[in-house]
């Protein structure tokens, strides 16, 4: 079954063409049980009317049939009823099922069947769970929400700057900001909605500078009394898939402590600083996440942290409590980071590979992960950067970040390399989320399977006879 179920994603990518109402009948749909509920309820129906009524049908339509087999073949007659009936009764019922689902009329009937053969496809894939914030974050969402439905967005809310700051400060609310854009990531781009929800306006007094997502999600917050409910329903206004759900609800302040042994407070002065960053710490001291966050990554088959700014972004979260135990301690999920392509200025000037690992481990650690377990499986790093790379970077002391291989080997982690670049003539680095999506699910489709072929079969397993006390 499963051989056939690739068989025919493999028809829905190529540029095979196959008949449009046959999607309607292919595994995974779950039509084709109605189908014959139809066809039972209608042949019942059609015996108790017969009995009602005294009608003789089954002899008109026994006698017909003989005039026909004198004619044409019985095999032959058979099939051609058959295939016309089914094509009947597919049609009838398709059209019906359309023009309930799309009483408006905007959507292309030709493409509602391979719509629902995907969307149930993708209610059956892997559980993931994407940690991180900012740009990084909402970029990989748009790619890994055409692998599954089952995704959960774990969210820093951190950030002090821009809109989420002045919000924040004013309506004392969560940042609402990268929540905004992992709603808006996993909802259709092409929607006019989604269009209308990452709007900024641009001019206006007191309203320059905010997104409509943000105020809707403000508004939201006000109306449903917590930030949790307010996201829940501003992610069924986009009719989203997954979930987003913010680190923690305490009121979370990122703190730095520098190199020169000095402190800076706000996500957003951070890198502003000029100085290197030797630990990241929050206040209150303790932020607790809600059930819904540690529930999402104990489940989860695969855990996945980046891409995104290493402090500002990815750590914050790793500070609330039970986070970083909660990944540790899921032995069967399979976890990757995904590092940054260039430094970040302010942040990780001159990080290597390893060094970004190194930040990611010791804060885990310091909130409780075991120092001597495996933390993280796999490092996901770009291969290839713009021949004509921007100067803009360059300008900015921000550079390629170094792939230290033998370090990462010291670390047990897996280096994965793979082209994650969006093409450009501009030479600008940005993540591909169709690229990055599908290095990820590469690696984690080939790692889950070569762990069920070591894994032993259970019925090879032999439990050791109990020692009598004399035996041992």
């Amino acid at each position: 079954m499963e051989d056939f179920k690739l068989i025919i994603m493999k028809f829905l990518n190529s540029k095979v063409k196959m008949p449009k109402d046959a999607i309607w009948l292919v595994p995974g749909l779950r039509i084709k049980r109605w189908f014959a509920l139809i066809v039972l309820g209608s042949v019942l129906a059609a015996i108790g009317i017969t009995l009602l009524f005294r009608l003789e049908p089954i002899y008109f339509i026994v006698s017909t049939a003989r005039k026909i087999f004198h004619i044409v073949p019985a095999e032959l007659a058979g099939i051609v009823f058959i295939a016309l009936g089914a094509i009947i009764f597919i049609k009838a019922w398709k059209r019906t099922n359309f023009s309930m689902l799309d009483l408006n009329g905007t959507r292309k009937q030709g493409a509602m069947g391979e719509n629902l053969y995907r969307k149930m496809k993708l209610n059956h894939g892997p559980k993931i769970v994407a940690i991180g914030g900012g740009t990084g974050l909402s970029t990989m969402l748009r790619g890994i929400k055409k692998i599954t439905n089952n995704i959960t967005a774990i969210v820093t809310v951190g950030d002090d700057g821009g809109s989420s700051g002045r919000l924040r400060e004013q309506m004392g609310i969560l940042p609402p900001g990268d929540i905004r854009n992992c709603i808006a990531a996993l909802a259709d781009d092409d929607d006019i909605v989604t269009q209308l929800f990452q709007y900024r306006f641009k001019s206006g007094e007191g309203l320059g500078g905010h997104s409509f997502g943000n105020l809707f999600i403000t508004a939201m917050t006000a109306i449903c009394g917590d930030m949790i409910t307010a996201i829940k329903e501003s992610s069924k206004v986009l009719l989203i898939r997954g979930k987003v759900i913010p680190a923690t609800t305490d009121d979370m302040r990122l703190v730095a402590r520098m190199e020169d042994g000095s402190y800076v407070k706000g996500e957003s002065q951070i890198p502003e600083s000029g100085k290197k960053i030797v630990e990241l710490c929050c206040e209150p001291e303790v932020c607790k996440p809600s059930n819904e966050v540690i529930d999402a990554i104990n489940n989860a088959d695969l855990i996945i942290l980046g891409p995104g700014s290493l402090y500002t972004s990815i750590i914050p979260n790793l500070l609330v409590e039970g986070i970083s135990e909660a990944i540790q301690n899921n032995v069967k999920a399979k976890k990757i980071y995904v590092c940054n392509i260039m430094t970040q200025p302010g942040e990780t000037d001159n990080y290597s590979a390893s060094d970004h690992i190194k930040a990611i481990f010791d804060h885990m650690i310091k909130t409780g992960a075991n120092p001597d377990k495996p933390m993280i499986d796999a490092i996901l790093i770009n291969n290839q950067l713009p021949n004509n790379l921007a100067k803009k970077y360059e300008e900015k002391d921000s550079l390629p970040v170094e792939v230290d291989v033998s370090e990462i080997k010291k670390l047990n982690l897996e280096l994965v390399t793979s082209k994650l670049i969006q093409d450009n003539k501009e030479g600008f680095v940005r993540h591909s989320p169709s690229r990055l999506a599908k290095s990820i699910y590469y690696w984690y489709k080939k790692t889950a399977k070569k762990a069920a072929s070591y894994a032993p079969k259970a019925d090879m397993l032999q439990q050791e006879p109990e020692l009598s006390k004399c035996q041992k």
